[in-house]
């Protein structure tokens, strides 16, 4: 058996960094790497990040395959899209970069940072009332594991913390509205927004004029979905109106952001040009690892992706 790595090693580590953590953690694992692929027969796992599956070989042994995108949305319904098991290879706990970014915009947003920074520009000594944690409501869509530690960490800092998911689920660790008919409930008594949304045919465009109307005036918007989610315009135009106070955005559409974007200087936004978190190839590999002895032991995939879903 083996595994092929397509693309990893060209936007996370180098190939040697790849081999050398394999080694320590399976060592009776061949590695290959695009386009180097050997005997076709012998791939039985591949390991990706964009992989164009219009330039890869079929495998007639595949029997699973792991991705480092936290979206699949742009090949999960590939005409040849391998049909064998999907994974992605995330931290189980969730990945502390992606828990101090939120946490990082909603305080920021919170105590009003991008105020203080405009008055600074204007020297302008200002003092307004502050916000008491237990007085901001801060709202996920989608509430997996990445979103879960954040929301916990906000929630140990006396803020109201709920979720929104698109099924009913079991009592969460904090309340959890679902579907169509919640939405609007949801963003009602949502002062800060936190998207981690899949991009999903529902998903696309969530956040437009009629859904920031939904939110209470002067809310605020943290993207670390999709791009897509959000429609640009809209986004401006609640922007300008005052029904949103401030967005920060680590996803967008396109990327990267095209120079001509107005999102660049608009005052009340915060454009990342999507670094909310950057996994280590070790962590990568303790992952995949994970995932082969669950697929040895008899068992499925850690983070299985339903692909007719999307995520």
């Amino acid at each position: 058996m083996a595994l092929l790595i397509v693309n990893l090693d060209k936007v996370i580590g180098s190939a040697q960094a790849f081999r050398d953590s394999f080694k320590e953690q399976v060592p009776d694992l061949p590695i290959r790497f695009w386009p180097d692929v050997g005997e076709v027969k012998d791939i039985e796992y591949l390991a990706f990040m964009h992989p164009d599956f219009d330039q890869l070989p079929a495998f007639p042994n595949l029997k699973a395959m792991f991705s480092r995108s936290a979206g699949v949305e742009s090949f999960a319904r590939h005409p040849k899209l391998p049909k064998v098991p999907l994974g992605k290879v995330e931290p189980p706990g969730g990945d502390p970069m992606m828990t101090e970014y939120i946490i990082m915009h909603v305080l920021r947003f919170h105590r009003d940072m991008p105020g203080y920074q405009a008055a600074q520009a204007k020297k302008e000594w200002r003092r307004v009332p502050i916000v008491r944690p237990e007085q901001r409501r801060v709202g996920f869509l989608g509430f997996g594991m990445m979103a879960t530690a954040p929301a916990l960490v906000l929630k140990s800092l006396g803020f109201e913390v709920s979720a929104w998911v698109r099924s009913p689920r079991q009592a969460a660790e904090v309340p959890i509205f679902h579907g169509r008919d919640q939405l609007a409930a949801f963003l009602g008594q949502t002062d800060i927004a936190v998207c981690l949304l899949p991009l999903t045919a529902e998903t696309e465009g969530i956040f437009c004029a009629r859904t920031f109307a939904m939110m209470p005036r002067g809310a605020m918007l943290v993207n670390v979905g999709r791009g897509k989610h959000v429609v640009e315009k809209d986004l401006i135009a609640a922007l300008d109106s005052g029904q949103l106070s401030y967005a920060a955005l680590d996803a967008l559409w396109p990327e990267p952001l095209p120079p001509e974007s107005p999102l660049w200087l608009h005052p009340k936004v915060t454009v990342m040009p999507h670094v909310a978190r950057r996994p280590t190839v070790d962590q990568l590999v303790t992952e995949v690892a994970a995932n082969l002895r669950s697929l040895k032991a008899g068992g499925r995939l850690l983070q299985e992706v339903d692909v007719t879903l999307g995520y």
